[in-house]
């Protein structure tokens, strides 16, 4: 009733006297307050227009037109054309402009309805600013004090300018496998082909047609950042730099949510944010409201997403997971945006078609890293040093890819160098985290003492040590990760001490508006810490440690824990046991467990024990499936840590010397599968060439689905291989980038089940199928799965008879695929029919940059059609013909191509039987093409005449950097030419003469041209003819030319004067980095000249002094005089 007399004392401006409060007003000032009412009118319209755009609903809508057409407001037309405006915005829009030119009595209408009105929307647009603003600063006051603590103060690693991945779904290692082998796996990197997603874009639809996501998912390890990340985006979009559409954002942790056990979405949000007065308004659907839910993996509840009781009403209290589950399910809140973070494996329990978006937090990358510890530990070059023992030490360089352990990495290794000992950096995970406690439990002490003795801690700290561990050991086993003050109680830890250097060093405190909450630095310290409970224990302990209370089974001995120990690692399918059972194996070498001496109660140890416990490893080595899981490669990763690594270095150095045939026992493949993840051998590439047969290649067949490029040359691998590399392409987890299955015994069955996965594979850009026999059917095969394949960038089928059929398969292939750029089709016996057929799909063809053709049948005709395609085609950017035939006629075809043609950088037409008049055509369309880069006619009929011809062309050019004349029967004539060219001529950077015969006036010709011109930088004249005479000159060159890299005059008869003149040109110039004078008849006292002339030029890196009867006692000598001149010079002799 209040509300309607308030709404009809604004509408009635006839009761609103504006002077009857001061009887002396004059007409004026009566005039001036009545304008200044109807001003407000206005403000208000002004005011509101916002909340009047994002919150008015249609129905809403309707009922302010219905009474303003009743109070007569607004006419018929009006309504009509408001109506009619478009989206219920646009109406809006309208609608306030309509208002805001009528008298203020329309604008009194609309404010009293709206005011007068009991809907949470009137609500909304009359007081959400107000609520926004208040609700911001809250936000921004929880959150700003996590600011320092969230940034690492170097822009380039910010969150601000880092991204999100976007994924599609979990991968199957995400979901079964431990945080720290996930990373290992993929040796701290990342999948290429994901796309980044700026945290500001994480709710905005991906495309115009596509709608924003209701449920995002972030998943990353733990200790990668998503509480980092949550709490950035809280305090950009509380600052209004983000998100803007977003008018609430409620942030919840799980670890808040353990401590409830029965309540209403409304009275969480009551509990958590008082300040909002309506809960059921910001949960309403009138306002975009996002709810966070960060850290699932923390929650002590198990999410039922089958049997959870269906609840829609936010007002009704159902136990805490339920809540949940409704909320993720859409049941409840359906029109609030949810983000949920958490670790992979938990992440996995959500089902997949209840989340609409799945995004992926990247950790560091080596660069990062180098950036990171060149911001924080710059000082007395600690940055440098410590890059230098990750860089050593590959399996700290992999872990330090999550940011947190980064940090615990180098600050650990910082203080042990400050701290003045002569100890020896950490080698293992189990050294560094000793250090690591120690360090905690030694901050404030003076540094530089001796090592810790048990007397000289406080005993306070032991206890407090074992009581964690404990703590950590059981917490463990139950999956649980954070704890409260009650768990700390029933552990025995003192809260106080929780507050000491190693207690808060190691244990997080968490406080929020809901609870106070306990987590360890990281998940890998309460393994640590839990092992460090269980190596103790077990040494004293007579039942079963893994059954929290007494009653189990008697275990009594150190061997039986152990035994019991790996018996539970090995059964635990998610491999969650899988680091702590590492550190427990690291746990029992001397330099490890020495950090901790005087905060553990080791004992003496006399190394029976790490004896024992390596072959006990090795049994379980040798023992198992056929098939290798990763539950077998965590037992070398305890090898690593128990530093027995005979058997990891043995595989290792077969692996480099590529010795690894017939030695693959199933120790030896689970040692190769570990050290797929940390060996240096492993990181660019995984050569496992002439090494593997159909039983090793199964076995090892789960590892290599990590590897990025593997080469699996050489093993006669047939059909039946390819089933099992068919499988693992298929997977949703295949890291395979490159591909290379050169030399084995594929037919067309093996390139069958290829192209089936080839049809989901999304990884494999290269695919290098070289020396098989596929057949036209294999060919056939793999262009079906083209087609559709969007990954491939680049296939070699050469030398596998495609044939006719094969390439015209191909050529169809050329005509849909938009991601294929590199098409090998070399030695394949395709003709002028396959050749007519790929270049009509060149004409429509955008993508292919690079087609091989050699060696094949094309012939004239095949080569016109070509040609004809390049008049089209301006994206192929190389074109490969060497060996096709082609005669004056197919030389023609394209030369007339390359008048019209922009885009080809490289031709390459050995090999063939091109004479003057193909040269001469060349010659012309040379004058007009300044795109062309490389231009190869090696091998064939061009002689002196046509070569004069391309000589005169070069002049004007400025497009073609490297031209091969090798074997065209030219002489010094078209040398003199070539080199008149080279005078004028500033592009080219290589010229190829060999064998020809251009003889001394030939080589003169070309030195006197080198005297001047700056841009050649290669010169290759092996087999020319050239004499003592020639070498003079070139000598001569050499001392002021200042641009030459390589000079090869390998095959001619320098002698050992020309010798001596190119030892003296040696000392003087400094460009010169390559000099191949093999075969040169000089002797050794030319060899000698050289060797002196190099103390003095520290440019050359390579050098071929073979073949001019030096003899092997003399090549001895004049090689080690070499090196101790010019250590950085490779010696041929």
């Amino acid at each position: 009733m209040e509300r309607r007399q308030h709404y009809d004392s604004i509408l009635d401006r006839s009761k609103r006297i504006t002077w009857q409060d001061d009887c002396y007003m004059d007409l004026q000032s009566t005039c001036s307050a009545s304008s200044h009412a109807e001003a407000e009118d206005l403000s208000w319209l002004k005011k509101h227009q916002i909340g009047l755009q994002s919150f008015v609903t249609p129905p809403f809508l309707g009922e302010m037109l219905n009474y303003l057409r009743k109070v007569d407001m607004l006419t018929s037309a009006e309504e009509s054309s408001i109506k009619e405006a478009g989206p219920v915005q646009d109406q809006v829009n309208m609608l306030t402009s309509v208002v805001a030119g009528k008298e203020g009595q329309c604008s009194d209408a609309l404010q009293g309805f709206v005011e007068s009105s009991e809907s949470p929307i009137a609500q909304l647009i009359i007081n959400h600013h107000a609520m926004v603003k208040k609700h911001k600063e809250v936000l921004l006051q929880r959150y700003e004090q996590y600011r320092d603590r969230d940034s690492v103060s170097c822009p380039k690693l910010n969150i601000s300018s880092r991204n999100l991945l976007q994924v599609e779904g979990l991968s199957d290692l995400q979901q079964k496998e431990h945080d720290l082998m996930q990373v290992g796996v993929a040796r701290g990197g990342k999948r290429n082909h994901l796309r980044q997603l700026a945290i500001a874009k994480l709710f905005q639809p991906l495309t115009r047609v596509s709608l924003p996501p209701r449920v995002s998912l972030t998943v990353g390890v733990a200790g990668i950042g998503k509480t980092t990340w949550v709490r950035h985006f809280i305090r950009q979009w509380s600052q209004g730099s983000i998100c803007t559409d977003v008018h609430f954002v409620l942030a919840f942790t799980f670890c808040e949510l353990n401590s409830l056990e029965k309540l209403s979405a409304e009275r969480l949000v009551k509990l958590k944010y008082p300040h909002l007065a309506e809960p059921s308004v910001v949960l309403s659907g009138a306002c975009r409201t996002l709810l966070i839910l960060d850290g699932l993996d923390e929650f002590h509840s198990a999410l039922n997403f089958s049997d959870a009781a269906p609840c829609n009403d936010p007002k009704k209290e159902v136990s805490t997971a339920d809540l949940i589950t409704n909320i993720i399910r859409g049941n409840l809140l359906p029109d609030v945006t949810v983000w949920v973070t958490s670790r992979p494996g938990v992440a996995s329990l959500i089902p997949g078609g209840l989340v609409d978006r799945v995004t992926e937090i990247p950790g560091f990358s080596p660069a990062d890293i180098q950036i990171f510890l060149n911001h924080h530990f710059s000082e007395n070059d600690f940055a440098s040093k410590i890059w230098e023992h990750l860089e050593s030490h590959k399996i700290l360089m992999v872990m330090c890819y999550i940011p947190c352990i980064c940090w615990m990495t180098a600050d650990t290794l910082l203080y042990i160098m400050q701290s003045g000992t002569q100890e020896s950096l950490p080698r293992t995970c189990t050294e560094l985290y000793a250090h690591f406690c120690s360090m905690k439990a030694e901050v404030g002490e003076p540094r530089g003492r001796e090592p810790i003795k048990m007397e000289q801690l406080h005993g306070s700290n032991r206890k407090l040590l074992g009581n964690i561990g404990r703590l950590a050991f059981y917490g463990l086993l139950k999956h649980k990760y954070t704890f409260s003050e009650q768990d700390l109680r029933a552990y025995g830890i003192d809260l106080l001490l929780t507050q000491s250097s190693l207690g808060a060093g190691v244990l997080i405190r968490v406080e929020s508006a809901l609870h106070t909450t306990y987590r360890f630095a990281h998940l890998t310290l309460q393994e640590f810490l839990a092992a460090t409970f269980y190596h103790v224990s077990s040494k004293r302990a007579i039942f079963d440690l893994f059954s929290e209370s007494s009653m189990s089974w008697p275990k009594i001995g150190f061997q039986n824990h152990f035994r019991n120990a790996f018996q539970h690692s090995q059964q635990a399918e998610n491999g969650h046991l899988d680091v702590f059972a590492r550190f427990l194996t690291g746990l029992l070498c001397p330099t490890a467990i020495k950090p901790l001496s005087g905060l553990l109660a080791v004992g003496k140890d006399d190394g029976s024990q790490k004896a024992w416990a390596a072959g006990f490893l090795q049994g379980l080595l040798a023992s198992g499936n056929a098939v290798v899981s990763l539950r077998e490669v965590n037992l070398a990763y305890c090898l690593q840590e128990l530093q027995h690594t005979e058997l990891l270095r043995s595989v290792e150095e077969d692996l480099r010397q590529g010795s690894l045939a017939g030695k693959l026992t199933r120790p030896h493949c689970i040692v190769l599968g570990f050290l797929l993840h940390v060996s240096p051998e492993c990181s660019e590439q995984t050569n496992l060439t002439g090494c593997l047969n159909y039983t090793t290649v199964k076995s090892v067949l789960p590892q290599l689905l990590y590897c990025s490029h593997l080469r699996l040359e050489n093993n006669k691998l047939k059909d039946d291989v390819m089933e099992l590399l068919g499988s693992l392409l298929s997977a949703k987890d295949c890291h395979i980038q490159k591909l290379s299955l050169v030399d084995n015994a594929i037919s067309n069955k093996g390139a069958k089940a290829l192209s089936r996965a080839l049809l989901v594979n999304r990884t494999l850009m290269s695919l290098n199928l070289r020396n098989n026999n596929i057949g036209s059917k294999g060919a056939k095969f793999l262009a079906e799965a083209l087609k559709n394949n969007q990954a491939l960038i680049s296939i070699n089928l050469q030398n596998n008879t495609i044939e006719e059929d094969g390439a015209q398969a191909l050529a169809e292939v050329l005509q849909c695929n938009r991601k294929l750029m590199s098409l090998n089709l070399r030695k394949n016996a395709v003709k002028a029919g396959g050749a007519k057929r790929i270049a009509e799909a060149l004409k429509t063809n955008q993508t292919l940059n690079k087609l091989i053709l050699c060696s094949n049948q094309l012939g004239d005709k095949g080569t016109v059609a070509l040609a004809e395609a390049l008049t089209v085609n301006q994206t192929l950017l190389s074109l490969q013909l060497q060996s096709n035939s082609i005669s004056n006629r197919g030389m023609t075809a394209l030369t007339k191509a390359l008048r019209v043609n922009r885009g080809l950088k490289s031709l390459n037409l050995r090999e063939n039987s091109i004479g003057v008049e193909g040269a001469k055509n060349m010659a012309q369309a040379l004058y007009e093409n300044n795109s062309l880069q490389d231009l190869d006619l090696t091998a064939n009929l061009l002689h002196d005449e046509g070569v004069q011809a391309i000589a005169g062309a070069i002049k004007f050019n400025q497009g073609l950097t490297s031209l091969h004349l090798q074997w065209n029967f030219i002489k010094s004539t078209a040398t003199k030419a070539l080199a008149h060219a080279l005078l004028s001529n500033g592009t080219m950077k290589l010229l190829d003469l060999q064998e020809n015969a251009i003889g001394n006036d030939g080589v003169v010709s070309l030195a006197e041209a080198l005297k001047v011109n700056k841009s050649l930088q290669t010169l290759c004249l092996q087999g020319v003819s050239a004499g003592m005479t020639g070498a003079i000159a070139m000598a001569e060159a050499l001392m002021t030319n200042q641009t030459l890299q390589t000079l090869d005059l390998r095959g001619n008869a320098v002698g050992m004067q020309g010798a001596k003149a190119l030892a003296n040109a040696l000392k003087r110039n400094r460009s010169l980095k390559s000099l191949n004078l093999q075969e040169n008849s000089f002797g050794m006292d030319g060899a000698i000249f050289i060797a002196t002339a190099l103390k003095g030029n520290h440019e050359l890196t390579y050098i071929n002094l073979q073949g001019n009867g030096i003899g092997e006692s003399g090549a001895k000598v004049i090689s080690d005089a070499i090196t101790a001149s010019a250590p950085g010079c490779v010696v041929d002799i």
